[in-house]
């Protein structure tokens, strides 16, 4: 191949390369939006459909039970199918499910559009892990995977404040009618401009072969503690963004919801700084269990500050706020481990072992911390505002699980372990 050759085959590649990162972005951004948005419409769903805590809870965490549900059956496809043909698929399916939940004329109509958004949804994050598996170098990976979260991160931006002042204008309906146009375009465009791999040839594992395959993914016991990373410190997080943190907020600390949703904005944003950054900081390192369970330690310990803090507390709020984003990025390097402890052909089932435990958790406190919320207030000394603590102390007890998992991490130094290992033994 001559030079003027090579030089436009590399273009080529870059062309596609970047096509997918950035329309797998655009695809992290409807996931996360869709994640958090029933925190900033929580009053309006309330008052329309006459919901109580519990069942907002349980409104909320439809989108996470089929999410939940749907991570391993996600990472067959995109082992299997292949990315491309599954995200554009889903991307599809949560638009109409969008436009469904827009035009819901109760709640039982209401939770099954929502569930049908979480279906469509469910196959984004393994979808776009796998692309970067497949278009970038072992040493970019945590980097691209974080700095596409922060696409995702503004999706939930986007839900939050955002969202908190358009429903003010317009109807939240409208709102979700429009998102699911957008998305129906997204997905047009994602089977138009995304492919699989640099190479046709690329390893995949065959339609006939996947149950072997994932369950050699699921007997490898270095998969197993990325899985309860996740549990631990996604699923407390996700169940305070996406729910809690503004009904908390405003009960506890007399917040407006939309200065409510500021913070949770705020959180968000310190998130979407601290995970590429912790991203690019593994990679440069070449390193993943230290920064992990260093990160595990202080999430954890955002919880107590919240707790202890006074109320009003405007100030305490705000740092509160930033210690729970900065801190929250540990469970992202899960992902990392779990693709690099098993063969790179099934990094696809591999992150989605370990993504499901986020999802399961949530799917369990969103309701549960509903529930503690309904029943404690009219024990607890404070009322409300005590009961939503009581809730909110669920979440801290709960989070001490990522901690343990994350001390249980396999160090992989950015390296495929499996494939190194296999390798010296053939």
């Amino acid at each position: 191949m001559n030079a003027d050759a090579a030089d436009l085959e590399a273009r080529r590649l870059a062309w596609w390369r970047w096509s997918a990162f950035a329309l797998g972005c655009g695809a992290f951004f409807l996931s996360f939006f869709h994640r958090v948005t029933t925190g900033a419409i929580a009053a309006d769903l309330q008052h329309e459909f006459a919901l109580g805590a519990a069942a907002l809870g349980t409104l909320g965490a439809t989108y996470f039970y089929i999410y939940a549900l749907m991570q391993v059956p996600a990472g067959v496809l995109a082992d299997t199918l292949g990315p491309r043909v599954t995200l554009t698929a889903g991307v599809l399916i949560a638009g109409v499910g969008s436009c469904a939940f827009g035009l819901a004329g109760g709640f039982a109509t209401a939770a099954a559009a929502r569930t049908l958004i979480g279906f469509g949804v469910s196959v984004i994050f393994i979808c776009t892990l796998k692309l970067h598996a497949n278009w970038f170098a072992e040493r970019r990976f945590a980097t691209a995977a974080g700095t596409a979260n922060v696409a995702g991160i503004f999706g939930a931006l986007t839900a939050t404040a955002p969202l908190a002042w358009l429903i003010t204008m317009v109807s939240w309906r409208h709102v979700f009618v429009a998102v699911g146009i957008v998305s129906v375009a997204l997905a047009l465009a994602i089977w138009s401009f995304v492919r699989d791999a640099p190479v046709a040839g690329t390893p995949r594992v065959g339609t006939g072969d996947w149950r072997r395959a994932l369950a050699e993914v699921a007997a490898n016991r270095a998969t197993w503690p990325t899985f309860w990373m996740n549990v631990g410190v996604s699923g407390a997080y996700m169940t305070f963004i996406a729910l809690w943190a503004v009904p908390f907020l405003v009960h506890v600390h007399g917040m407006e919801p939309v200065a409510a949703s500021r913070i949770a904005a705020l959180i968000l944003a310190a998130f979407g700084c601290s995970t590429p950054a912790l991203g690019w900081l593994s990679d440069r390192l070449g390193v993943r269990r230290p920064l992990a369970i260093g990160y595990a330690v202080i999430f954890n310990a955002t919880w107590l500050v919240w707790l202890a803090l006074p109320a009003p507390s405007t100030g305490g709020v705000l740092v509160a706020a930033l210690l729970t984003g900065f801190a929250v990025p540990g469970f992202t390097l899960s992902w990392s481990i779990a693709k690099e402890v098993n063969p790179p052909a099934r990094a696809g089932m591999a992150i989605a072992i370990a993504n499901i435990g986020g999802f399961l958790a949530s799917g369990v406190l969103q309701p549960l911390v509903g529930w503690v919320i309904d029943h404690g207030a009219g024990v607890v000394a404070g009322g409300s505002a005590d009961a939503y603590r009581l809730g909110i102390g669920v979440l801290g007890a709960w989070s001490v699980i990522g901690v343990v998992a994350a001390l249980r991490l396999t160090e992989t130094r950015c390296r495929n372990v499996w494939a190194e290992r296999n390798s010296v033994r053939s």
